[in-house]
């Protein structure tokens, strides 16, 4: 080696030299360093973004979609047993059904407050009802026409069903204390339960559902660009 030169080994590969002045020899071929950080000052410092590529700030949403609309695909089930007995099933792209109470539901047409709900509607209560592990182990599989729960309003109960057929996952334990949230935020921390239907089962529930655009026209619900 040569006064002025250092010898570089990379990972089991050839010996390379670097000498001073920044050049490189490797297996006799001599190579000009480049500074990879280094700023070329002859270049703009920012490469202009034509406006083109995004939409007009009239046409953004004035806030992120959520999680449940942007991670779901909705469908409903309207006249469940009863008529205006609305529900809706969100499905995961898992698989996975969030059951709750569609917006025209029943229950939220009296004037009588909801004051609870009761999932003691089986020979065992569904809140008992454990899913443990990955296989799922002492879920029950429940019928499309299953009772979920009892939503009471004074007097007055509304059954919640499956209309899937499917594996209870889980249940929204919360609503049993704090039932309210079934009108403030039905369609989030308001679901009823969480089930797994199996592919062949869904493909036979799928086309009993109706889209979100069906529904709101089954039950005379004006679409945002009707309001505005």
């Amino acid at each position: 080696m040569k006064a002025g030169e250092s010898a570089v080994m990379g990972g089991g590969g050839p010996a390379v030299n670097l000498k001073e002045g920044g050049e490189r020899k490797e297996d006799g071929m001599e190579v000009e360093l480049t500074d990879a950080l280094a700023i070329d000052s002859s270049r703009p410092s920012h490469v202009p973004i034509s406006l083109d590529l995004y939409p007009a700030a009239h046409e953004l949403p004035p806030r992120p979609p959520p999680a449940n609309e942007c991670n779901y695909t909705h469908y409903y089930a309207i006249d469940v047993g009863k008529p205006f007995h609305d529900q809706y099933v969100f499905r995961h792209h898992n698989g996975l059904c969030v059951i709750g109470l569609a917006s025209t539901h029943a229950a939220f047409m009296i004037d009588t407050e909801i004051t609870g709900v009761d999932y003691n509607v089986g020979k065992t209560s569904r809140a008992e009802i454990k899913a443990v592990g990955k296989r799922k182990k002492n879920a029950q599989v429940l019928e499309g026409n299953s009772a979920l729960c009892k939503v009471m309003a004074g007097e007055t109960f509304f059954l919640v069903r499956c209309c899937v057929r499917g594996t209870l996952l889980e249940v929204n334990e919360r609503l049993i204390k704090e039932p309210h949230l079934l009108v403030q935020r039905p369609d989030t921390e308001g679901y009823v339960a969480i089930m797994m239907p199996r592919p062949e089962d869904w493909k036979k529930a799928q086309p009993t559902f109706l889209t979100p655009e069906q529904y709101k026209e089954r039950r005379g619900i004006p679409a945002i660009s009707d309001k505005l």
